[in-house]
């Protein structure tokens, strides 16, 4: 690869990385674009891990980028779905309140659906049977028929084909080493030389960011997802998709019921604070020098207790237990029982960011910016669902325009 150039270089093959890719060739479609990725193929981490799900955009408040880009981003998914015969299911989805004291929550959820110009509506108990018949019966539901499951893989596959028909090129098996002056990059496959670069790295965005001076005041604290999957013979339990309404003194939604795409059901994920970007398992993907960093953070989120860290480390730890696993599931579906839950390899990382000034998780995408680089930070869900809209809107905040 040494002495090659090109206008664009987007850093990460992750489905932000690829749609920006899609946006650049659609706005100049004789441009010059690498994408450097250093896995063996595109979406090995959150992009090919996540459950599928086109989020409808009801938990995001009108002020945010995610509610910006979250409803468009799944309607054109949708469309790319169905255009490109890859499996898609609009199924829609119930959020349950469980307890009176969430009622405030599903009021701020609601006016969230009419700020961002998204179908829910509070629905009757007879209703939610009719959709769930074995959902938890509680003070509150909604419905939000526009939620859907896609096939992710098959999105991820055909983007890259198509991608590549336009002449896009790939360098897999490339992991940045650093700089050599403005516009060059080192790479594990040599020199590479840029007009502007899309830093699209997702869990690693932070560190690519550093390199060029930015986002000196964040810090990575990634976040465990496990899941079980329900039996056969509990699988019918579940229609689509039924979610709890979110603890609003938490940062994340709680553990959830899936129907994906090929007719499994998942139950999860947690949210277990992890030792490393790539600590799928108990111990594997362990960096000793990343976890010490990693670590240092979280011993000190929890002694300043931030964003009620205490609370959410005891309960995502404890689920590493299936019996706690099982209680949170049953809030949603109470006739669950523990042979019903059955173990899966699946898991994903949530590369969470938080703000060492503020002292607090951000919860919003980032874009920083310099004159020749672009920073996409914190690309945690909804990104899957907001890809095509998220960028549009990374692609409008470029500057540089290629000679073509």
């Amino acid at each position: 690869m040494s002495g090659k150039t090109f206008d664009f270089v987007i850093v990460g093959a992750g489905i932000v990385g690829l749609t920006v890719a899609y946006e650049l060739l659609k706005r100049q479609p004789r441009t010059h674009v690498a994408v450097l990725e250093k896995e063996d193929a595109p979406g090995r981490h959150a992009s090919g891990r996540n459950s599928g799900v086109m989020h409808c955009g009801i938990y995001y408040g009108s002020d945010t980028l995610k509610a910006k880009v979250c409803a468009n981003g799944a309607r054109r998914m949708i469309e790319f779905a169905k255009a490109e015969g890859i499996a898609v299911n609009q199924c829609g989805k119930v959020i349950l309140a469980t307890s009176e004291d969430q009622l405030p929550t599903v009021n701020k959820l609601m006016s969230n659906a009419k700020d961002n110009n998204i179908p829910a509506e509070r629905i009757s108990h007879q209703q939610l049977r009719e959709l769930e018949p074995y959902a938890a019966a509680g003070p509150a539901a909604i419905y939000c028929p526009t939620t859907a499951v896609i096939d992710s893989a098959a999105v991820l596959k055909r983007l890259r084909e198509k991608l590549e028909q336009q002449g896009v090129v790939f360098f897999f098996n490339c992991a940045i080493t650093g700089q050599q002056g403005k516009g060059q990059l080192q790479s594990t496959l040599g020199a590479i030389s840029y007009g502007y670069l899309i830093n699209c790295a997702g869990a690693y965005a932070d560190t690519v960011a550093k390199g060029f001076g930015l986002a000196q005041e964040y810090a990575l604290v990634p976040f465990k997802g496990i899941y079980w999957k329900l039996s056969s013979a509990a699988n019918p339990k579940v229609r689509a998709n039924i979610y709890p309404v979110p603890d609003i003194s938490m940062p994340f939604l709680g553990v959830h019921l899936t129907r994906v795409i090929d007719g499994n059901v998942y139950v999860g994920p947690t949210a277990i604070p992890a030792f490393g970007r790539e600590n799928y398992g108990i111990v594997r993907g362990i960096n000793l020098a990343e976890s010490l960093e990693i670590g240092y953070q979280l011993a000190g989120m929890y002694l300043r207790n931030e964003s009620n860290f205490r609370k959410l480390a005891r309960m995502e730890l404890g689920k590493y237990s299936k019996k706690n696993f099982l209680v949170a599931a049953q809030k949603l579906m109470p006739s669950l029982k523990m042979e019903d839950m059955i173990p899966t390899a699946k898991a994903g990382i949530r590369p969470q960011l938080v703000n060492i000034k503020t002292r607090k998780l951000e919860m919003d995408y980032i874009l920083v910016k310099t004159d020749n680089s672009l920073h996409v930070l914190n690309a945690i869900s909804p990104a899957f669902t907001s890809s095509l809209a998220f960028a549009e809107l990374i692609v409008s905040n470029i500057t540089y325009q290629s000679s073509e």
